[in-house]
């Protein structure tokens, strides 16, 4: 069995804390600006100061500010779009595979169209349509997300439905609803598990792909792709603008694709043993 991921531990224990405590662990506004201290480098540049650590942005901001509060947007916007993209693909999952036929065959065709359907091009027109904001980002990213949890889920579901426990639940005269509930339901939440943490690497790209293409979190509120997308323009002068923000992004999507990778080994029953 493969080691614990202490690695990825401290890295997602550290953007959770930082999300959890951003205001507490820095004294600076994320949104106020100050002018005459803009663009700022980071302390161990020759212009650099202690008193901002990772610099100040076009408008004066604290970079880490900003950057601790941008993580406790990420952790919102990750948090809501798979409880609503993930419990809508499990529900959907359990659902086709369980009851089968003509059932199974129109949600299939109704996943088989959302991964045909561009995300990003309907998340853009989300932001026109309904602005810009927390709900139109969840929303956007839920749709994105769904459709892969009921594929994954649904096969699950067709070779648990074939086993004794099932067919015994049937005798005993159980409902097809209680069926999916008390029996089917526990038998996927490992692989629910699995595909929610392999997921937040998405959700966190999409995010901020969406924020840095004006569709995510609206300015002046800290995100980290919005941060990215701030400093595009003064990359070789100002490089810390886009790139702090994008080594943050870089680490925690790394940080949760190999914990996902070591769930994945540590749940599934053939591996425990190695």
């Amino acid at each position: 069995m493969r080691k614990l991921p202490w690695a990825s531990i401290l890295i997602i224990g550290s953007m959770v804390l930082a999300a959890l405590f951003a205001p507490w662990l820095t004294p600076y506004s994320p949104i106020e600006q100050s002018l005459p201290e803009k663009l700022l480098p980071p302390f161990w540049e020759a212009k650099g100061s202690t008193k901002y650590l990772l610099g100040t942005d076009i408008f004066g901001r604290d970079m880490l500010t900003r950057l601790l509060h941008g993580a406790q947007v990420s952790l919102i916007v990750t948090a809501l779009s798979l409880l609503v993209g993930g419990g809508v693909g499990l529900m959907i999952g359990i659902i086709s595979g369980y009851i089968g036929g003509r059932v199974d065959s129109i949600l299939m065709r109704m996943v088989d169209a959302a991964f045909t359907f561009p995300a990003i091009l309907f998340a853009l027109l989300l932001a026109v349509t309904m602005g810009q904001g927390l709900g139109t980002l969840v929303v956007a990213i839920s749709l994105l997300l769904w459709a892969g949890f009921a594929r994954v889920i649904r096969g699950e579901v067709l070779a648990l439905k074939e086993r004794d426990f099932i067919a015994l639940a049937k005798v005993h005269g159980c409902s097809e609803v209680r069926i999916m509930v008390t029996h089917i339901l526990p038998n996927v939440m490992n692989t629910f598990m699995v595909l929610l943490t392999l997921n937040v690497g998405i959700v966190i790209v999409a995010e901020a792909s969406l924020s840095f293409l004006g569709a995510g979190i609206p300015p002046p509120t800290p995100s980290w792709g919005l941060m990215v997308a701030e400093g595009r323009g003064k990359i070789t002068s100002a490089w810390w603008l886009s790139l702090i923000p994008g080594i943050a992004i870089t680490l925690v999507v790394l940080a949760f694709n190999l914990f996902g990778d070591w769930l994945r080994d540590r749940l599934d029953p053939k591996l425990r043993q190695l």
